[in-house]
């Protein structure tokens, strides 16, 4: 797999094989969405899941607030760095 990955140039995204926090973490993602999001709502069509989607990924990066973040969302913990290099 690694030598694939180097002959079209791309990098893992995150650790090496063999690491299962990798999967912990999708899976952690994967088991909050469906609680929140698919388990929630009755989706009409295609058109009708997207809107949902785009408004659901919105309001997860944007509002929802993490304790493991410091009781920040997302965007303000990426950006919290950027405040002290200002």
């Amino acid at each position: 797999m690694d030598e694939l990955l180097d002959t079209f140039s791309i990098g893992r995204s995150l650790s090496k094989k063999g690491s299962s926090y990798d999967n912990t973490v999708a899976e952690t993602t994967y088991k909050v969405m469906k609680t929140e999001f698919i388990y929630q709502m009755e989706l009409r069509n295609l058109r009708h899941l997207e809107l949902e989607l785009y408004d659901y990924v919105n309001w997860f990066n944007r509002h929802r607030i993490y304790r493991s973040l410091g009781y920040l969302t997302p965007v303000q913990y990426r950006q919290e760095p950027l405040k002290k290099v200002v």
